[in-house]
């Protein structure tokens, strides 16, 4: 029964992380992604806690796959983007579920990039792709090191290329074997591994 498990963490899922800039990063990204994309895509965009989230409605509009805020306990569903609500951590659970949580902020931030990536990391293991994209803090270094570490596939948004290039370069420089990639080169990656 367990002989299965390897190929099914190859399968895996996809985690985003941006700050600063985010919306035109995304737009670059996950409206790319074809109707049958067979992956899960967690992201994590900072926003105010007090402010309502209209990333999913926009994006919903954009974007070929369903988008949407996860409920807790919610469980993961290939070709489904997934945004954290404000003000919540999202967390991927052993059983690839969503688990939200109101613990304190990570980096400044809640929702944090290194809360989703570290627990996904632990969650897919070599199956996860994770990009950190621009931003202006060092949310998502810890959490990028965590989906190497891992086995999993690292990308940074190129510093260069990035609206706001602190929080690329500071997950560079924390995973120096991550790879450093235009938006079309990452949306690509995406591509590359759902086939």
């Amino acid at each position: 029964m367990t002989s299965s498990r390897p190929e099914a963490t190859s399968r895996g899922a996809v985690v985003l992380g941006a700050s600063a800039g985010a919306v035109q990063a995304l737009s670059r990204i996950l409206p790319a992604l074809p109707p049958d994309y067979p992956l899960p895509v967690l992201v994590v965009v900072h926003v105010p806690p007090q402010r309502r989230n209209v990333l999913a409605a926009l994006f919903a509009e954009k974007c070929r796959l369903a988008v949407r805020e996860p409920d807790d306990k919610e469980p993961i569903a290939p070709g489904t983007i997934l945004f954290a609500p404000p003000d919540y951590h999202m967390l991927v659970e052993a059983d690839r579920t969503v688990s939200l949580s109101t613990e304190g902020p990570v980096q400044f931030s809640r929702p944090s990039i290194d809360v989703l990536f570290e627990s996904a990391a632990d969650a897919y293991g070599a199956g996860l792709i994770g990009a950190v994209l621009t931003g202006a803090n060092h949310d998502g270094a810890e959490g990028l090191r965590a989906v190497a570490e891992a086995g999993g596939t690292a990308l940074v948004e190129d510093p260069a290329e990035a609206a706001y290039p602190v929080m690329p370069a500071a997950a560079l420089a924390l995973t120096p074997r991550a790879e450093s990639l235009s938006l079309a080169a990452i949306t690509q990656r995406l591509l590359e591994a759902s086939g």
